[in-house]
C-alpha cells in the first residue's frame, strides 16, 4: 500500500522520498508496525480467547509426568498465532511491494499454512477427545501447498500464467563470474539465470558454488527436494512448540538471519562482494521476515514463563513453512538447516525415538521426545532449557551470517 502511495506521488505530483522506499527503512518499519500491533492487541485478543474458551488442554494419561510437569499450562490461551500472522499480514500491505511476485507468494504461503495449523488447532478445541487433524491430512495439506510453488518453479509456463501485466513478474536472478586478467584486474561478469536453474541449485553453507544442480530431467528431485524442505520446516517449528518462550525465541533468531541475507541478495554490489546470488526483489523477503522477527518479539511479550498465550498450529506450522518458503526464495535450504539447528534436532529427536521404539522392541533413545522435553525429564528447569537452547540457537546463527563471508 505504502509502495504504491509513494508511485502515485511521484508520478502525479512529482513527489518522492528515496529515504522511505528504501528497504532498509521498510525493514524497521514493518518490524515495528507488527511489534506494536502485538503488543497492544495482545491483552484484548488473551481477554477474547479467556471468553470464548480457547484454552489448552493437557491430556495427562497420554504422558503422566509431563503432564503433571506442565498441569499449570491447562487452560491458558492458545492459538495465539492468528496474532502473530495478523500483525504480519498488516506489515505485508503496508510496507511491502504488491505487485512483487514474493509479496503474492509469502502472502499466500501465510494465510494456506495458517488455514491448516488453524484447522488443527479447531478440531482439538472442539473435540477435546481428539488430536486434531490427523497426521495424514496435516501432511497432505503441507505437501500441496509446497508443491504448488515447485511447479511455479520448475514448469515453463507457470511464472508466465501467474503474472498479470507488469504484476508478479518472475524475479531477475544474477550470478557473478569474477574473471582475473593478466595484468592483476579483475572482470565481473553478471549473467542471468533462468528461473528453473535459479530453482534447482543446491548451496551449502561456506561454498561459492552450488553442490549440485537440478534441471532436465532431474527436475523432479529438485521439486521433491523443495517440498521436503517446505514440509520439513514447518513440522520442526511445530515440534519444537512445547515450553513457553522456546519457538517464538528461536523462530525470531532464525528469521534475523534469513532477513539479513535477503537484504544482501537484494543489493547487487553487496552480492557480488559476498559472492552470493543477485535475487531481484529479495528485499521483499527481508521486509517480511522483519515483520516476522517483531511479530515474534511482540507475541515473546506473553509467551515467555509464566505465558499467558501459547501461538498453537495455526502459529508454528505457518511460521515454520514461512522459514521453509523464504529459504527456498534465496536458495538457502541448506543454511536454513545450520542456522535452524535447534528444530532440526527436535525433529531428529522425534524420528529417532519412534524408529527406536518400532524397531527395537520399545526402547527408547530419549526419555520422552522431543528434545525439549528429554531435558525436563533429566530435571532442568523449564526456563533453564529454554534458556540454553536460545543460546545455542544463537551461536548458529552467527555461525549461518559468518558464511558469507568465508566462503570456500
Amino acid at each position: 500500500m505504502f509502495v504504491l502511495l509513494m508511485e502515485f506521488l511521484r508520478t502525479k505530483f512529482g513527489l518522492f522520498s528515496p529515504f522511505l522506499m528504501n528497504y532498509s527503512t521498510r525493514m524497521i518499519l514493518a518490524a515495528i508496525t507488527s511489534w506494536v500491533i502485538c503488543i497492544f492487541a495482545g491483552p484484548y485478543f488473551i481477554k477474547k480467547l479467556y471468553e470464548l474458551k480457547i484454552g489448552q488442554s493437557i491430556r495427562l494419561e497420554e504422558c503422566p509426568l509431563l503432564g503433571k510437569l506442565h498441569q499449570k499450562k491447562q487452560n491458558t490461551p492458545t492459538m495465539g498465532g492468528i496474532l502473530i500472522l495478523f500483525s504480519m499480514i498488516i506489515s505485508l500491505f503496508l510496507w511491502m511491494d504488491p505487485s512483487h511476485v514474493f509479496t503474492l507468494i509469502l502472502l499466500v504461503s501465510t494465510l494456506l499454512l495458517g488455514i491448516l495449523g488453524g484447522t488443527d488447532d479447531y478440531l482439538k478445541l472442539r473435540y477435546r477427545n481428539t488430536k486434531g487433524l490427523s497426521a495424514r491430512y496435516k501432511l497432505l495439506g503441507q505437501v500441496l501447498f509446497s508443491a504448488l510453488l515447485a511447479i511455479y518453479f520448475f514448469s515453463p509456463n507457470a511464472a508466465s500464467h501467474l503474472q498479470i501485466g507488469e504484476w508478479f513478474s518472475p524475479p531477475i536472478i544474477k550470478e557473478s563470474n569474477i574473471n582475473y586478467l593478466t595484468d592483476g584486474q579483475t572482470k565481473i561478469e553478471q549473467v542471468v539465470l533462468p528461473l528453473y536453474e535459479y530453482a534447482g541449485r543446491i548451496y551449502i553453507p561456506f561454498f561459492k558454488d552450488p553442490v549440485f544442480v537440478f534441471s532436465g530431467s532431474l527436475a523432479i528431485l529438485g521439486a521433491i527436494f523443495i517440498i521436503f524442505v517446505i514440509t520439513g520446516s514447518s513440522n520442526a517449528v511445530n515440534l519444537t512448540d512445547g515450553l513457553d518462550g522456546l519457538a517464538a525465541g528461536c523462530l525470531i533468531l532464525v528469521a534475523s538471519s534469513l532477513a539479513l541475507i535477503a537484504f544482501v541478495s537484494n543489493h547487487i554490489d553487496l552480492a557480488t562482494y559476498l559472492n552470493v546470488l543477485y535475487i531481484e526483489g529479495s528485499g521483499e523477503i527481508a521486509i517480511y521476515l522483519s515483520a516476522f522477527v517483531g511479530a515474534c518479539l511482540g507475541f515473546l511479550w506473553y509467551n515467555g514463563h509464566p505465558a499467558q498465550l501459547f501461538m498453537g498450529d495455526t502459529g508454528s506450522l505457518a511460521l515454520g513453512g514461512i522459514l521453509g518458503v523464504s529459504a527456498v526464495l534465496l536458495r538457502k535450504e541448506m543454511l536454513l538447516g545450520l542456522v535452524g539447528g535447534i528444530f532440526v534436532a527436535e525433529a531428529l529427536s522425534v524420528i529417532l525415538q519412534v524408529g527406536s521404539y518400532k524397531l527395537r522392541n520399545k526402547k527408547r533413545i530419549f526419555l520422552c521426545a522431543p528434545l525439549h522435553h528429554h531435558f525436563e525429564y533429566k530435571g532442568w528447569a523449564e526456563t533453564k532449557v529454554v534458556i540454553r537452547f536460545w543460546i545455542i540457537g544463537l551461536l548458529l546463527a552467527l555461525i549461518g551470517i559468518a558464511s558469507l563471508k568465508i566462503v570456500i
